[in-house]
């Protein structure tokens, strides 16, 4: 993913600037922190990484399509097959099971349910919720909520994972074990990149990149892939 002289303005009078000029190269098997305060611009930057909002100027690049020259529906597809999201709030259906839960990560790609449910009964394993694959998401802790977001976001298996502040409704050792299987997730192959506004959470990622009024102040910089050639995905 590459992002290049990025800005969004927001109408106002006058117009509010979220970013400005934000350049950003993320290199596939990297797990990297976007840290800044409240108000520094890292939620715009998230939306804009993930296709969901586009730049007022700039150019951003994933899977080496540039985004500017696809329209909304293809923008949905290639957020459905290269793009996971997992935010703060769970957005879990309460109405269904975990494994549904789960399984309707795979909604918009027109996957058949059994498939659906199978490959969610994989991706339930992997972040240790098995045991609780046929509860409802109110019968769970903040934690095992949060793993079941994480679970959706990885079952169409994306190339990146985008994580906005997820440890931030959680206590402190939920969040430290929330952050450890994110870094699991690393290891096994998902770049992953965080937003959030806490310096702990920040140091335990591999590189921190930091924001403040809009601007990238501070990058600890790039990591090379496994093979050891950064490859920008």
């Amino acid at each position: 993913m590459e992002i290049l002289g990025v800005s969004k303005l927001y109408p106002a009078e006058p117009p509010i600037s979220a970013l400005d000029n934000v350049s950003l190269r993320l290199t596939e098997g990297e797990l990297v922190a976007i840290a800044g305060p409240s108000g520094s611009g890292k939620t715009t930057l998230l939306s804009i990484m993930g296709t969901l909002e586009r730049p007022t100027t700039g150019t951003v690049r994933v899977a080496g399509q540039d985004t500017a020259a696809l329209s909304d529906r293809q923008l949905s597809g290639l957020r459905a097959h290269h793009i996971g999201f997992v935010f703060q709030q769970f957005f879990l259906v309460d109405a269904v099971s975990v494994l549904e839960n789960v399984a309707n990560g795979l909604l918009y790609r027109g996957t058949p349910k059994p498939e659906r449910l199978q490959r969610a009964a994989t991706v339930i394993q992997r972040v240790g919720l098995e045991p609780r694959a046929q509860h409802r998401p109110s019968q769970l802790s903040g934690g095992e909520k949060q793993r079941v977001a994480i679970a959706r976001a990885l079952i169409g298996d994306p190339a990146i994972l985008l994580a906005d502040e997820p440890t931030g409704n959680l206590d402190s050792a939920t969040g430290a074990a929330i952050l450890e299987l994110l870094a699991r997730l690393n290891q096994a192959g998902t770049t992953v990149a965080v937003i959030t506004h806490d310096h702990d959470v920040a140091a335990a990622m591999n590189r921190q990149v930091e924001l403040r009024d809009g601007r990238i102040v501070a990058d600890s910089g790039a990591a090379p892939t496994r093979e050891g050639v950064p490859r920008t995905w």
